[in-house]
C-alpha cells in the first residue's frame, strides 16, 4: 500500500475540495508524459491505479520480433521470452516501467502535469462552489481599495466591489465585514471573476428573506421592489396566509427585523406596503405615507391620474420627485399626481368612466363629516338668526303696546279736563 500517497491525496481532497478520482487521474496523465518524454512514445504504456490502496504499475506494450528496430514499440524473442517463456514471434507482450528510472527532466514534467490538473480543478470547483451563489447575499470582509474598486475577500475567492455597484457615501475599511449581493460569476485562466453589489434590489429581498421567517418559508411573499440605494426603498408583501399579516411580520416586534436590514443598509429608509390586485389600491397604498383622494388608472395603457388633497401634494410627490417615482417603478405604472383643485379645475376628476376608478374611504369620511359639520354650523346660525328675529318682535310688540296704554291713558285724561269744563259752564 502507497500509505504517502494516500495521505497526501486525502490532504488534497479535504483541503481543495477535489475529489480523489480526479487526482488519481492527473496522476495517470503524468505518468504516461514522463514515459513519453523519457521513450520518446506513449501510445502503447497504460497505467492501473488502485484507488483503495493507491499502488500503482506502468507497463508498454511491446511486439515481438526477430530484429528490434524500434525498442519503444518492439522486443526482441530472447528478452520476451524472459518475460514470458510462451512466447513467440508476432505476440504483445507487457513490459513493466519503473518510474525510478525516469530522467530529472521527465519527473519535473511529471510534476508539472499534476500540479497544473490540482489548479485546474481547484478553480472549477470555486467557479461551481460561486456559480451556485449567484443572487445569493455573501458576507465579505474588505480587503483593500483599488482606485474607485474595492475587493472583498469572500473566504476562498476574491470578489470585485465596482463603482457603480457602490452606494454614495458608503466608505469601507480594511477588514469590516459586509453583506454584498453577488451579481455574476465569470470563468477566467485565472480563476473565477465575481462581480458584487450593494446598491442591486435584490440585496434588500434576500435580506429580508434572512431576517423574516415568513418570507423565507413562503408564506409572505415579497411581490416588487423599487430601490434608490442609500436613500430609500419600497417593497410591496403580500401574504398566502390570511391569518398573518405581511407589513407586521416584515417589520417585527417594535420594528426588529426591518431595523436589522436598515442597519445594514446603513441607515437607508424602507417604505413596507401591502400588494393588492387592484391597481389602483395598489397606486394609493404604494404612495404612502401621503393621503389619496382618488385614482384613476388604466391597465392597458399603464397610465393612472391620481387626485390628493391640496395640502398632500407635496408630500406624494416627494423630495426632488422621489416617493412619486419610486411609486411608479414599484407599480410599472406611469403615474400623474395633481391636487384636488388641480383635478377639479381641468375637469380630470371624473372623465375615467372605462378605467379602474378607485376614492379613498377615510378621506371620504373626513370630507363628509367636515362637510356635515359645517352644515350643522349652518343651521346653527341661521336658527339662531330666527330665535334673534322673535325676540326682536316680541320687542317691538311690547314696545307697540306700551304706546297704546300710554294714548288711552292721554285720552281719558282728555276727556275728564272736557267734562269738569262742561260742568263749570
Amino acid at each position: 500500500m502507497n500509505r504517502e500517497l494516500m495521505e497526501a491525496l486525502d490532504i488534497l481532497e479535504k483541503e481543495k475540495s477535489i475529489s480523489k478520482d480526479t487526482l488519481l487521474g492527473a496522476i495517470e496523465q503524468s505518468l504516461i508524459q514522463a514515459c513519453k518524454n523519457h521513450f520518446g512514445k506513449a501510445d502503447n504504456v497504460h497505467v492501473t491505479i488502485d484507488p483503495e490502496t493507491c499502488d500503482f504499475s506502468v507497463y508498454a506494450e511491446r511486439t515481438v520480433v526477430e530484429y528490434v528496430d524500434d525498442s519503444a514499440l518492439e522486443i526482441s524473442l530472447v528478452d520476451a521470452q524472459k518475460i514470458n517463456t510462451n512466447a513467440e514471434i508476432g505476440d504483445v507482450v507487457k513490459v513493466q516501467i519503473h518510474s525510478k528510472e525516469f530522467g530529472r527532466i521527465a519527473t519535473q514534467n511529471a510534476k508539472n502535469v499534476i500540479l497544473q490538473k490540482i489548479r485546474e480543478e481547484e478553480r472549477k470547483v470555486l467557479y461551481d462552489q460561486y456559480y451556485g451563489k449567484e443572487k445569493e447575499v455573501v458576507t465579505g470582509i474588505v480587503q483593500r481599495v483599488m482606485g474607485k474598486n474595492v475587493s472583498i475577500n469572500l473566504g476562498k475567492a476574491d470578489a470585485i466591489l465596482s463603482e457603480n455597484e457602490q452606494v454614495k457615501g458608503e466608505i469601507f475599511q480594511p477588514t469590516e465585514r459586509i453583506k454584498v449581493y453577488i451579481l455574476e460569476v465569470k470563468d477566467t485562466p485565472k480563476g473565477p471573476r465575481i462581480l458584487v453589489s450593494r446598491t442591486h434590489p435584490g440585496l434588500v429581498k434576500r435580506l429580508f428573506e434572512s431576517e423574516v421567517a415568513e418570507v423565507k418559508d413562503g408564506t409572505v411573499e415579497i411581490k416588487s421592489i423599487a430601490r434608490e440605494a442609500g436613500s430609500r426603498t419600497k417593497i410591496a408583501v403580500s401574504s398566502n396566509d390570511p391569518d398573518v399579516d405581511p407589513v407586521g411580520a416584515c417589520v417585527g416586534m417594535n420594528g426588529a427585523r426591518v431595523g436589522a436590514i436598515v442597519g445594514e443598509l446603513r441607515g437607508e429608509k424602507i417604505d413596507i406596503i401591502n400588494w393588492d390586485e387592484n391597481p389602483a389600491i395598489l397606486i394609493e397604498n404604494a404612495l404612502s405615507p401621503a393621503k389619496v383622494i382618488a385614482v384613476m388608472a388604466d391597465p392597458d395603457d399603464k397610465t393612472a391620474l391620481v387626485v390628493v388633497p391640496d395640502y398632500q401634494l407635496s408630500l406624494a410627490i416627494g423630495k426632488e420627485g422621489q416617493n412619486a417615482r419610486l411609486a411608479a417603478r414599484l407599480t410599472g405604472f406611469k403615474i400623474d399626481i395633481k391636487s384636488e383643485t388641480q383635478a377639479r379645475e381641468s375637469g380630470d376628476f371624473y372623465d375615467y368612466e372605462d378605467d379602474e376608478y378607485y376614492e379613498d374611504e377615510e378621506y371620504e369620511e373626513e370630507y363628509s363629516e367636515s362637510a356635515g359639520e359645517e352644515q350643522y354650523s349652518d343651521t346653527a346660525a341661521d336658527a339662531e338668526e330666527e330665535v334673534y328675529d322673535s325676540s326682536a318682535e316680541e320687542n317691538m310688540a311690547e314696545e307697540s303696546v306700551e304706546q297704546v296704554s300710554a294714548a288711552e291713558e292721554e285720552y281719558e285724561e282728555a276727556s275728564g279736563d272736557a267734562e269738569e269744563y262742561e260742568d263749570e259752564k
